[in-house]
């Protein structure tokens, strides 16, 4: 098993993921998101690249069983009913829903790779189950960190080195790309104190002076979830592993 690490979605265009086997991390704030979402009952997720084509996906939604999520610049967009804070997504506002959603990164991401064989949604609440889910299907792996704006950041590189030791621990034969192996001296060297970690971020700062810092607390929220969210023709909902292979719920 072969593992590189893409530091920002601007070092690759779309077809380099065909085929291959991908995780995305965005953790401050659109996966950890996408998993709580799901997690609470949300019917799906629908990841999109602008505003203005979430607001055409949801003309054409179906009776109120769609809600609009995301941000710009850290906040709610105007007219959509939810932003970028994982708390907002509890079970009473998201059950049966689905959510069309728009980050300045995470779901630029997402789309990004949406020509991989598989798409995996990963944060640090739910990263143990995605590393046990990655040993065992013994793929080649490219984990691809949203960054900011095509930007290196620090909380997505730290995540994806924790996966990797993750992965690393339970799987005998694993190879590492540069990306990959200083992914991994980033978590050893900043990630015991993963809240911390994201405080003094560049990203968590920005979150912080907006009155997000509540979200910095469950975003560093480690391993809670079972929960692994699995992108497919434009949509990304919970998939289970049954008889060693992945098939949707």
């Amino acid at each position: 098993m072969k593992i590189n690490v893409l530091l920002s979605p601007h070092n690759v265009d779309e077809l380099y993921f065909s085929k291959k086997t991908t995780v995305v991390i965005d953790v401050l704030r659109a996966t950890t998101v996408i998993i709580t979402a799901l997690e609470n009952g949300a019917r799906e997720v629908i990841p999109v690249i602008s505003v203005d084509f979430a607001m055409k996906v949801s003309g054409n939604a179906f009776g109120g069983q769609t809600l609009l999520g995301g941000e710009r610049n850290t906040t709610k967009i105007e007219g959509f009913n939810l932003g970028n804070s994982p708390s907002e997504y509890n079970s009473e506002t998201v059950i049966g829903k689905s959510i069309i959603l728009y980050t300045s990164n995470g779901s630029k991401a997402i789309v990004k790779a949406k020509f991989s064989e598989n798409l995996f949604i990963c944060s640090f609440k739910n990263l143990k189950a995605v590393a046990a889910h990655l040993a065992k299907l013994n793929n080649d792996i490219e984990i691809l960190c949203a960054g900011s704006n095509g930007m290196f950041c620090i909380e997505d590189t730290v995540c994806a080195g924790k996966l990797i030791n993750e992965i690393c621990d339970v799987s005998n034969d694993v190879e590492l790309t540069d990306a990959a192996k200083a992914s991994v001296v980033l978590n050893d060297s900043s990630g015991d104190s993963i809240f911390e970690m994201l405080k003094k971020s560049e990203h968590g700062q920005k979150l912080i002076s907006n009155g997000f810092e509540d979200d910095l607390n469950e975003c560093a929220e480690f391993s809670v979830s079972d929960v692994i969210p699995f992108y497919y023709s434009g949509v990304i909902k919970i998939f289970k592993e049954e008889d060693n292979e992945f098939k949707p719920e």
